[in-house]
Formats: C-alpha cells, sequence, structure tokens
C-alpha cells in the first residue's frame, strides 16, 4: 500500500489503498476519503474489544476497504507531533503507549499488553497497560511532540521520565528504578519513580506529552467558585 506522511508538527497520513484492500482505525480518526471507500465498524470479538478499551482504545474498530478500485483515505494526528510508521510482522512486535494507534493495515492486530510486574504497571508513566501491535501489516501510531529513536546494544540501559515512553520494540525490557534519595523525591520535580530500559531493542521518545503540555497549562486554567 501507498501513503504519505505530511504536514509536521500536525501531521496526517493518506494512504491509497488497492481494490479491496482494507484499513483499520479506531473511531473519529477519519480526516478525508474518496467516494468508493465503505466503512463497517466491528468490535472483532468481545475479548479483543474489552482489551482495547483497557489499553485506552475504543472497543469499537472501523474497516475501510476500497470498493471498485483504488481508494485513497487521510488519517489525523490528534495532539502536535509526528506520525511513525511500523512494518508488523512475527518478532517485530510493537508496544506502544495507550491511546497511540492511529490506523494499520487490515492483517495488523491491537490488543492490551501488561507490564509484568506490578510496580511497572503502577508507577510506570503510562500505567500498568500498554499496546501491542503484532500481525502482518504496516501500522501507524502518533507521537507527542518530537520522536528521538535510540537502538539499545544488549544490556545497554536508558532511564526515562514519566510518559516520555512512546513506543519500543517488543524485546526490550522495561522496569520501574525508584528516585535516590528523599529530598530528590520531594523537591526534585521529577516525581518518584523512572523508567529504566534495558536492550537489545529499539526505543523511541517523544518529547512533549500530553500529561505534561496538560501540567503546564493548569495553572492558566480559570477554577470553579
Amino acid at each position: 500500500m501507498r501513503y504519505e506522511i505530511l504536514g509536521e508538527p500536525l501531521p496526517i497520513v493518506v494512504c491509497y489503498p488497492e481494490q479491496n484492500e482494507t484499513l483499520i482505525t479506531e473511531k473519529g480518526s477519519m480526516s478525508w476519503m474518496s467516494p468508493n471507500m465503505k466503512m463497517e465498524t466491528s468490535a472483532g470479538g468481545f475479548g479483543k474489544a474489552i482489551g482495547r478499551m483497557f489499553s485506552g482504545e475504543s472497543m469499537f474498530l472501523n474497516r475501510y476497504t476500497a470498493m471498485g478500485g483504488a481508494g485513497m483515505i487521510a488519517f489525523a494526528s490528534s495532539f502536535p507531533g509526528s506520525i511513525m510508521e511500523f512494518d508488523i510482522e512475527p518478532g517485530k512486535e510493537i508496544i506502544a503507549q495507550k491511546s497511540s494507534f492511529l490506523a494499520s493495515e487490515a492483517g495488523v492486530e491491537l490488543s492490551v499488553h501488561f507490564q509484568k510486574k506490578v510496580g511497572a504497571g503502577l508507577f510506570g508513566g503510562e500505567g500498568f497497560i500498554m499496546q501491542r501491535l503484532s500481525g502482518y501489516g504496516k501500522a501507524f501510531i502518533e507521537i507527542d511532540g518530537y520522536c528521538k529513536r535510540y537502538d539499545l546494544q544488549p544490556g545497554q540501559q536508558l532511564i526515562v521520565d514519566t510518559g516520555y515512553l512512546a513506543a519500543m520494540t517488543a524485546d526490550v525490557h522495561m522496569e520501574i528504578q525508584t528516585v535516590p534519595g528523599l529530598k530528590n523525591k520531594l523537591l526534585g520535580g521529577e516525581g518518584f519513580f523512572n523508567t529504566v530500559l534495558t536492550g537489545p531493542g529499539t526505543v523511541y521518545l517523544q518529547s512533549m506529552p500530553i500529561s505534561a503540555v496538560a501540567g503546564s497549562l493548569s495553572p492558566y486554567f480559570p477554577t470553579g467558585n
């Protein structure tokens, strides 16, 4: 399938599926399309629907199929940043932050991914549940702000502040580390926990998590009486 990503820092991905080719997306993600794109809404099974709900996505997915010839469909990002394309196949699964899934070819499966350790789930920024993209095909995810990629060697570690982890390959090991020192915890302004990522594998970090933006803007919001 041919596609193009345009318009950063307010990006959109325009896809050009061939006849009978199908794309899946979250409800409300379609921006514009050619008239021959047929939409069908599906849960894909109760278990998968519940898993998507817990991973921060809608229980239902929309399927768009090009009928009678090649089509065109566009999906826009919901926040300033980047759209990244991944070629998903067995052994190349991607673990991503909640609500980052934008669209994919029909062979990609979106499921829930639980952190192995409860500590990682409770304090790891994006929470106990992340998204797992598996199967076959191209997938597009949203990155908040600029994206920086690191290819970690075996045993190489990277310490990441809460919320800045956008995605990683499934072979990266993730755990939670307590910030040392009571004064650092209370006065450092960086929270109580950091995420420790250990290679091998590839890590994708984002420069502007929505949570950080919300925290910066909250003092300027009027409060109710």
